[in-house]
C-alpha cells in the first residue's frame, strides 16, 4: 500500500496524539530487564486501539500480530521499550518550545511511539498483509546487559518464518545494515589484602586490576573490520587505609568482522590466563554476547536497505548514513534474515540524561514509519 494523501492527512491529524503518547511513554521507567511498566502500558494501549490479540512473551516482548501470523511467513516491525537508565521512578519530561527533553526520549521512545501509531492505523483500518502476517513488537532488552533478550526470543519463536525485520532505533537518516558483534565480561580479582600500614607489601586487588587493564589497552586491534574495546566500569576496595581484597570491572570488545571478534577473544583469554598465574584469584563471567553477520542473501539485504533509503528520502532531508551497529537486528542478521535499523526523529544526547529531540521532526518520522510498515500491506 502506498502512503497516499489520505494517509498523510491522517498522520497530520494525529500528530498531536502521537506527541501526547510520546510524552506519556517517556515518563514511564523501563530499565533493561525491568520493562514491566512500559509492557503493561503498551499492551493496554494496543487493546484500546482495537487489537484482537496482544501477546506478552517470556522475554517481555509485547506482540501485536496481524494477518496469517500463526502459519505463514511474517515480517517484523519492532522498537525497544527499555532505556539505559536504572530509574524505577517516573522519568522527567520537559518541553522547551520545539524541544522535548527526557532520558531515553529518542532512544528509543520516539521510535516506539511511531511504531505504535502505525500499528493503530493498521488495526483501525482492518488492513491485511499482502503475504502471511505482520508482527508489531515493542521489544525488551536492547540496551546494555539486556543482551538482546527480546530479539533472541522473537527469533527463537518466529525466526524460521521471518521474511525480514525492520527495527526502529536511532535518529532519522542513520541506517544500520551490518551487525557489530560484541562480548562483554565481568572480571573479578581477589587478593589477601590487609591494613595499608601493617600489611604493606600484600597484593592490592585494585593494583592488580589496573595492571590487567593496562595490558588490555596495549592490545593491537585486528584490521579485518572495525574493532574496538572498552573498560566501562571498575569498582572495589574498602577504605583509604585498606589494601583492597577485591576489585572488578566490566570489559567489552566489538567488531563488525566475525574473525576479528575471535582474535580479540583469544587475546583476552590469554591475558586472563597470564594473570591467573600471578598468585591471585581471577574470575571471569560472560555477561553479554551479540553475534555478527550471518549468511544473509546480499540481494535481499540490499533490497531492504534500498527500500528504507527510498522512504527516508521521501520524508526527510537528513543525509543518509549507512553504517554498522549493535542493535536488535544482530540476532536476525546472524541467522541470515534480511534486517535493518532506522530511526524516526531528529535529536541528540542519546544515552545521557540530557537527551532531546525536535518536536517538528516527529511528523516526518511518522510518515517514514507508516511508509515502511504499509509496504507490507
Amino acid at each position: 500500500m502506498e502512503l497516499n494523501q489520505e494517509i498523510s492527512q491522517y498522520i497530520q491529524d494525529h500528530s498531536g496524539e502521537a506527541l501526547e503518547l510520546l510524552t506519556t511513554l517517556a515518563a514511564i521507567p523501563a530499565p533493561s530487564n525491568q520493562e514491566e511498566k512500559r509492557v503493561e502500558f503498551c499492551r493496554s494501549w494496543l487493546r484500546q486501539q482495537g487489537a484482537s490479540e496482544v501477546l506478552v512473551d517470556p522475554a517481555l516482548n509485547v506482540i501485536c500480530p496481524v494477518g496469517n501470523w500463526k502459519e505463514g511467513p511474517v515480517s517484523i516491525f519492532m522498537a525497544h521499550t527499555d532505556v539505559v537508565f536504572p530509574d524505577t521512578d517516573l522519568l522527567p519530561v520537559v518541553r522547551d518550545g520545539n524541544i522535548l527533553r527526557a532520558p531515553g526520549v529518542g532512544d528509543d521512545t520516539a521510535n516506539l511511539t511511531a511504531l505504535l501509531m502505525a500499528a493503530k492505523f493498521v488495526l483501525q483500518r482492518g488492513l491485511v498483509p499482502r503475504e502471511g502476517g505482520v508482527l508489531f513488537v515493542a521489544n525488551s532488552g536492547e540496551e546494555g546487559l539486556g543482551n538482546l533478550k527480546g530479539s533472541r526470543q522473537l527469533m527463537a519463536d518466529y525466526g524460521k518464518r521471518t521474511r525480514q525485520v525492520i527495527s526502529f532505533d536511532g535518529g532519522t537518516g542513520g541506517i544500520i545494515n551490518r551487525a557489530v558483534g560484541s562480548r562483554r565480561y565481568r572480571v573479578e580479582i581477589r587478593t589477601e589484602g590487609g591494613h595499608s600500614y601493617g600489611d604493606f607489601g600484600n597484593r592490592n586487588a585494585i593494583a592488580v586490576m589496573a595492571s590487567l587493564i593496562d595490558a588490555l589497552y596495549a592490545v593491537k586491534v585486528p584490521q579485518g573490520g572495525r574493532t574496538t574495546f572498552n573498560v566501562g566500569v571498575i569498582k572495589g576496595g574498602t577504605s583509604v587505609n585498606t589494601i583492597a581484597q577485591q576489585a572488578e570491572m566490566l570489559y567489552e570488545f566489538r567488531s563488525d568482522c566475525r574473525e576479528d571478534l575471535e582474535i580479540m577473544e583469544r587475546h583476552f583469554q590469554a591475558l586472563i590466563a597470564a594473570w591467573q598465574t600471578k598468585g591471585v584469584t581471577v574470575e571471569v563471567q560472560l555477561v553479554g554476547e551479540r553475534p555478527t553477520m550471518g549468511p544473509v542473501d546480499p540481494a535481499a539485504q540490499q533490497a531492504l536497505v534500498e527500500q528504507i533509503c527510498a522512504a527516508t528520502r521521501r520524508w526527510s532531508d537528513q543525509e543518509l548514513r549507512l553504517k554498522s551497529g549493535s542493535t536488535d537486528c544482530n540476532i536476525p542478521l546472524s541467522m541470515g534474515i534480511p534486517s535493518a535499523c532506522t530511526g524516526c526523529y531528529i535529536g541528540g544526547g542519546a544515552h545521557t540524561r540530557e537527551e532531546w529531540l525536535r518536536i517538528d521532526s516527529l511528523e516526518a518520522g511518522l510518515h517514514l514509519a507508516f511508509d515502511l510498515v504499509l509496504q507490507a500491506f
